[in-house]
C-alpha cells in the first residue's frame, strides 16, 4: 500500500509500475536484488578508479570511500542501495567495522540521528553478511 503523505513511497510505487509496463517479469524487482548484480570491486580497482587520480598523494580507496560512505548517511535513506554497496566496497579496502560505524556515526550531529541510524542499519546488515560468509 502506498501512503500519499510519503512522497519517496509513492515514487516508488510509480517506479515499480513503470517497471512492470516495460518488462512484467521486474514487477517483483528489489534493490536488494539488484545488487547482487554489482560484485565488489577490489582495492587496486578502486584505486585505479577512483584513487590517487590528480595527486599520487590522494586519498586512498578506503578513505574515499568512508568520506562517501558519510555523504550517502547525509542523504538520508533514500540512499539504501549505496551505502550497501559503499560499505561492502570499503570492507574490501581494508576498512574496519569500527571505521564504517564511525564514520556513519559522526554524520548524527550533520544529518540527523534517524538518517544515522538507518544507514547504520544498512551497514550492520552488509557487515554481518560479510562476517557470515567469512566464518
Amino acid at each position: 500500500m502506498t501512503d500519499a503523505n510519503n512522497p519517496f513511497a509513492m515514487m516508488m510505487a510509480q517506479a515499480q509500475e513503470m517497471a512492470k509496463a516495460f518488462n512484467p517479469a521486474l514487477a517483483g524487482a528489489s534493490t536488494q536484488a539488484m545488487e547482487k548484480l554489482w560484485p565488489t570491486m577490489t582495492k587496486d580497482m578502486m584505486e585505479m578508479s577512483f584513487g590517487k587520480g590528480a595527486s599520487k598523494e590522494g586519498l586512498d580507496a578506503k578513505t574515499r570511500l568512508l568520506l562517501t560512505l558519510a555523504g550517502l548517511t547525509m542523504q538520508g535513506a533514500q540512499n539504501e542501495t549505496q551505502i550497501r554497496m559503499t560499505v561492502r566496497h570499503a570492507v574490501e579496502a581494508g576498512a574496519t567495522k569500527d571505521e564504517v560505524t564511525e564514520s556513519i556515526a559522526q554524520m548524527s550531529m550533520f544529518a540527523g540521528l534517524p538518517a544515522m541510524t538507518r544507514a547504520m542499519e544498512f551497514a550492520n546488515e552488509v557487515l554481518q553478511d560479510s562476517k557470515e560468509a567469512q566464518t
